[in-house]
């Protein structure tokens, strides 16, 4: 079982963002779980693959070639893309559960992606964004929004399940 983490690459994001993803990927290394994320030294993906290595798991870090000098050091396995596009759709590959952690631009891309991904049946596993702390509640009235206005069902707003701890996601794992 693989779980592909989204996170930001942020520096400056709080504290407790990075406890959540310390303690979910705990939980995952735990279970068995494979980890895989965007595998640089910045931010959240730092804290993703440090846990992760500190915790045993394999971890597989996902990189543009471009983004060679922020390979995190020691990770179980390195993929290299050539673009972004490519690097999307290698983190995807085999991942069973996929977590939007607290993120910027990059996250809600990845995380849109996947969405559309499942929608089109090109994705199989589930999807899961932490709203620790209410972090994802403009998403939740964004995407609640849609469905009201008719750009997107009540079935594919489901696709995103939004627990509010990491308690609740664990349960996901």
């Amino acid at each position: 079982m693989t779980v592909l983490f989204y996170c930001s690459a942020n520096e400056a994001i709080a504290p407790q963002y990075n406890d959540a993803a310390r303690s979910i990927v705990r939980a995952a290394a735990a279970r068995g779980y494979r980890i895989v994320s965007g595998g640089t030294v910045k931010g959240t993906m730092r804290v993703v693959s440090e846990e992760a290595l500190a915790c045993g798991a394999y971890t597989k870090g996902v990189l543009p070639r471009f983004m060679m000098p922020l390979v995190y050091p020691g990770l179980t396995e390195t993929v290299w893309t050539d673009t972004m596009d490519e690097r999307k759709a290698a983190m995807l590959k085999d991942a069973d559960l996929v977590v939007a952690l607290p993120g910027g631009i990059g996250t809600m891309d990845e995380l849109f992606g996947t969405m559309v991904q499942y929608k089109l049946g090109q994705f199989r596993g589930r999807i899961a964004a932490l709203n620790i702390e209410g972090f994802y509640d403009p998403l939740a009235a964004l995407l609640d929004h849609f469905v009201a206005t008719g750009m997107l069902t009540p079935r594919d707003r489901a696709i995103l399940k939004m627990p509010a701890t990491v308690e609740e996601l664990e349960e996901l794992l």
